[in-house]
């Protein structure tokens, strides 16, 4: 049986358990952004652990976006690791829940569609990307 490794952070959290505890009907906006966000399950790529992570919800038809921007900080979130050694994952979109497979968009016109409406959705990822040195990892979830 795999465990549920909760995450570090207080607020992060909070977050998790509220929207999950809830079935999805509270905690489904980022902090006080009041933008709607989702839950991504995925396995650690080193603990082998259930991890659980809230990201903003940029939904492509029937893929969702997911953005390892990390506010714009040096280095990747860890979580980036995680869905690159395990693709496969359980995305929460308020009460509906999918199994996905995500894959990672390399640059080019894909990940400019993408990114163009991750932005869209949440306007301070383009900041987050002048303050980064690296190219954030863009992901696209989809139904297996």
């Amino acid at each position: 049986m795999t465990t549920y490794i909760p995450p570090a952070l207080d607020w992060v959290r909070e977050q998790v358990e509220e929207y999950e505890g809830s079935g999805g009907t509270k905690g489904t906006t980022l902090r006080d952004t009041g933008l709607p966000c989702i839950i991504v399950t995925h396995m650690g790529n080193k603990t082998g652990g259930i991890r659980k992570i809230p990201l903003m919800r940029v939904k492509v038809g029937d893929a969702y976006v997911v953005v390892g921007s990390y506010g714009g900080r040096e280095k990747n979130p860890v979580w980036v690791y995680n869905l690159r050694a395990n693709p496969d994952v359980e995305i929460r979109d308020a009460t509906e829940v999918f199994k996905m497979r995500v894959r990672e968009v390399p640059a080019g016109a894909e990940r400019d569609k993408l990114w163009a409406a991750s932005a869209e959705a949440f306007p301070p990822y383009l900041e987050y990307q002048k303050k980064a040195a690296r190219l954030i990892p863009v992901f696209l979830a989809e139904l297996v």
